[in-house]
């Protein structure tokens, strides 16, 4: 079956609009990566001093960190109380836990970042979830009932070494188009067309691409990085320890002067010219000339560029929440535990208001997985992702308030159990063992006995 015109229309349309934002992805990707061209140097820096170039980079420190600490705990489906044992075995199979860092890492650097549910071969039951880039993928949302409408993923057939699979959509040999009820593959032919190869009409009535935007903002469909509060710091950074390198080259070291001396003073016994450099670290001096005067200027104080790092770092603690000794502030004696929690509350709070978005987006994709398994619509977004705990209490604080919640009879145990963390196959194997506790060899032989020796008809009271 040909393409259709509205088809190729819609592959145009969303290469096109992949093409327009290559140039904002790859300026992200290279802050993360801390392999952007700073633009300025400033004045005292000659242009063949930017291979002396130091990045402190801060875009990554604050990428990861806000990922490492958004770990979900378990996902279930509405009316189940804990992780559904469907769900929990189609995430293992596709190592959700892998696909889901990647695809919060592209949220955090790209501003959007994309989750595919697709059909399993190999087992039918248990649906392939994929972290796809948003280098590749592209979609159109219907703003009314916020779904994605149509999505297209463009990619290079037999990409050569050093990532050509990333360049942008103008490059690629292959797309493959998204819409509610058929999946097409195509290829670009010759002159440039796209060619059907394969189609499957799947009949879903949804598109099996979900998107998710960073910082999204009503009435918009576009994201923003993370990292876009940090930047400029992280740049101003990168001037003031290139400008401290320069200046340690050049003034760092105490300087020497000499006056009333010649080429001919600085010969060795044989009256061959001493190297400069040999003559300038030597500690004695011994000069025939008897107006000859050695003397040492003072080397410049670079306590000046250590200021300005505390600023910059100050500013970046501002901006994105996160306690300053992220950005190198420290002091030498360290925080108490209660501090340490306390300094990062705004980050958690933060990071916790990032997991209820993005843990409606997982809710979709993981309801639709679901379908793909079972057959069975989950109808709306009910979904619930749990999260662990984003702060990093110690252990001790942790197991001192559980403890007086559940000896005051506010906390159950399994609630004792999810508050420290523990997914559900530790859960499961905890109730198996408090199971086999429970059970007293002695008196469930008594009991045996006991109910063996009890009348058929007990006598009735009177």
């Amino acid at each position: 079956m040909a393409l259709s015109t509205e088809e190729i229309d819609l592959i145009g349309l969303h290469r096109a609009r992949l093409t327009k934002a290559s140039r904002n992805d790859e300026l992200m990707l290279r802050y993360y990566r801390g392999r952007q061209r700073v633009e300025q140097l400033g004045m005292a820096i000659p242009p063949a001093m930017r291979k002396f170039l130091v990045i402190a980079n801060w875009a990554r420190t604050v990428a990861d960190t806000i990922n490492s600490r958004q770990q979900v705990n378990y996902i279930s489906l509405p009316g189940i109380e804990g992780a559904d044992d469907t769900l929990r075995a189609i995430l293992r199979a596709s190592n959700a836990a892998a696909q889901i860092r990647m695809f919060n890492l592209d949220r955090l650097i790209y501003g959007r970042a994309f989750m595919s549910v697709g059909a399993n071969e190999s087992d039918p039951k248990l649906p392939l979830l994929r972290a796809e880039s948003p280098r590749q993928m592209d979609a159109i949302v219907d703003a009314r009932r916020e779904v994605v409408s149509s999505a297209c993923r463009f990619f290079i057939k037999n990409p050569k070494p050093a990532g050509s699979a990333q360049r942008q959509a103008s490059s690629a040999t292959n797309a493959v188009l998204y819409l509610p009820n058929v999946t097409i593959w195509t290829e670009r032919g010759k002159g440039g067309k796209w060619e059907e190869i394969d189609r499957d009409e799947h009949g879903l009535g949804d598109v099996p691409v979900f998107m998710h935007l960073n910082r999204r903002l009503a009435g918009s469909w576009e994201g923003e990085s993370q990292l876009t509060d940090i930047i400029p710091l992280q740049d101003a950074g990168a001037r003031s320890l290139t400008n401290m390198q320069f200046a340690q080259e050049a003034h760092g070291i105490p300087r020497m002067w000499m006056t009333g001396v010649g080429r001919e003073d600085f010969q060795d016994e044989k009256g061959n010219l001493i190297p400069q450099f040999e003559a300038y670290f030597d500690a004695i001096h011994t000069l025939q000339k008897s107006d000859a005067k050695v003397g040492q200027l003072t080397a410049a104080d670079l306590k000046n560029f250590e200021t300005a790092m505390t600023l910059y770092g100050r500013q970046a603690s501002i901006v994105t929440g996160f306690p300053a000794r992220y950005f190198g502030m420290t002091t030498v004696n360290p925080p108490a535990e209660g501090a340490v929690y306390a300094d990062e509350s705004p980050m958690n709070r933060s990071i916790e208001m990032q997991n209820d978005e993005v843990g409606v987006t997982l809710g979709w994709v993981a309801a639709m997985a679901y379908r793909f398994a079972t057959g069975d619509k989950v109808s709306g977004n009910r979904v619930v992702v749990e999260w662990h705990d984003p702060g990093t209490p110690t252990v001790s604080q942790r197991e001192d308030a559980l403890s007086k919640r559940r000896a005051a009879g506010v906390l159950s145990v399994e609630g004792y159990w999810d508050e420290l963390g523990w997914d559900q196959d530790r859960q499961k194997r905890e109730r198996e063992r408090l199971d086999r506790e429970n059970i007293d060899p002695y008196l469930a032989t008594i009991a045996a006995k006991d109910k063996a020796n009890e009348p058929a008809n007990p006598p009735s009271g009177g």
